[in-house]
């Protein structure tokens, strides 16, 4: 019981986190963000730096440019840590501080 609620809490974790990171690329490309939400796409066991097993979690999210065209974009999170990001162009991905990373 104890370790299903621990990775569902981490998939949750990573969701959100992934979640923001999408929003904050396409608001930063200056694009619109389409279904307000990300897709997990995958999930594999990894090597963490620190020696420990942890996840690896692959997310989607759609953009769009100009409010008719739909584009794919993905983030791969390793832990709590952006290890790689294919979306809008001119985005610039960045880790905020927690207290920054709430939308209002």
């Amino acid at each position: 019981g104890a370790a299903l609620f621990a990775f569902w809490n981490s998939s949750r974790a990573a969701a959100e986190r992934a979640d923001i990171l999408g929003r904050n690329a396409c608001r930063a490309a200056d694009v619109q963000w389409l279904d307000q939400s990300v897709h997990s796409t995958n999930i594999r066991i990894c090597r963490m730096p620190n020696g420990w097993l942890g996840f690896e979690r692959t997310f989607r999210f759609e953009y769009s440019y100009d409010g008719a065209d739909r584009h794919s974009g993905k983030l791969v999170l390793r832990g709590d840590q952006l290890i790689a990001f294919t979306g809008p162009q001119v985005a610039t991905v960045r880790a905020l501080h927690p207290e920054q990373e709430r939308l209002e």
